[in-house]
């Protein structure tokens, strides 16, 4: 790897993770010596970068710091257009059309010599899915999840029983032939995931839910998440 592919290797590294990063980790990553990653890191504060930290205590990059937008490697590109071609084929209409608005970009912006990996890609998504539709307005859905605020939803299980509760909404799970809304129930006093195509009504209102959306979320990632939906 050249040096310059790595000094912009090991920042990335450290964008993807709040906590420190030893020198043995990213060297580990990136399969060099410690050595040449201390002399980088050195190099890269030199240069400005916002790295704090020191041998043996491990490395952090402070937030705010950010580089060109699209200096995508080529295989950074075909995961952004794997996945959005994914995103194409089973999100809810809004989310495709912003997928396929994503993937024109990225061939807009990027060099001539790295557009084949965007036009003619190696890898491809199944493009189309053949699950239930959503019975609810997804758009809206996400809307009250980032704003941590309550729904109403009438809700009819497998069996085919009715039932209304007040959900705070969490996250959209997508798997194979479904999509799940994870939430806590008040209800239930409890996580419940619900199927988006089984729900009858989905009332949005304008109360936010009592806790901080990120402890909330913190909560739920600590249980089992996307499990058949729990109807009781």
């Amino acid at each position: 790897m050249r040096r310059a592919d790595r000094l912009f290797q090991i920042i990335q590294v450290l964008r993807r993770t709040r906590k420190p990063l030893t020198a043995d980790a990213i060297a580990a990553e990136l399969e060099t010596s410690k050595r040449t990653i201390y002399r980088d890191i050195a190099t890269l504060m030199a240069q400005r970068v916002p790295i704090r930290g020191e041998a043996g205590m491990g490395y952090i990059l402070e937030r705010g710091f950010d580089m060109p937008p699209l200096m995508l490697t080529p295989d950074e590109i075909e995961a952004a257009v794997l996945g959005a071609q994914w995103v194409m084929g089973h999100a809810d209409p809004a989310l495709a059309k912003a997928a396929q608005d994503l993937i024109a970009k990225i061939a807009d912006t990027v060099p001539e010599r790295l557009r084949p990996f965007v036009l003619e890609p190696a890898s491809r998504a199944r493009p189309d899915f053949h699950g239930a539709a959503d019975s609810m307005d997804m758009v809206q859905m996400r809307a009250h999840i980032h704003a941590g605020k309550k729904v109403r939803l009438l809700y009819r299980d497998e069996a085919g029983r009715n039932s209304e509760r007040i959900v705070w909404p969490i996250a959209v799970g997508y798997l194979e032939a479904v999509r799940l809304l994870a939430a806590w129930c008040e209800l239930r006093k409890d996580f419940r995931s619900f199927r988006t195509d089984r729900a009858i009504e989905a009332h949005f209102l304008d109360e936010k839910y009592l806790e901080r959306r990120e402890t909330l979320r913190s909560k739920w990632r600590k249980t089992l998440s996307w499990e058949r939906p729990q109807d009781t």
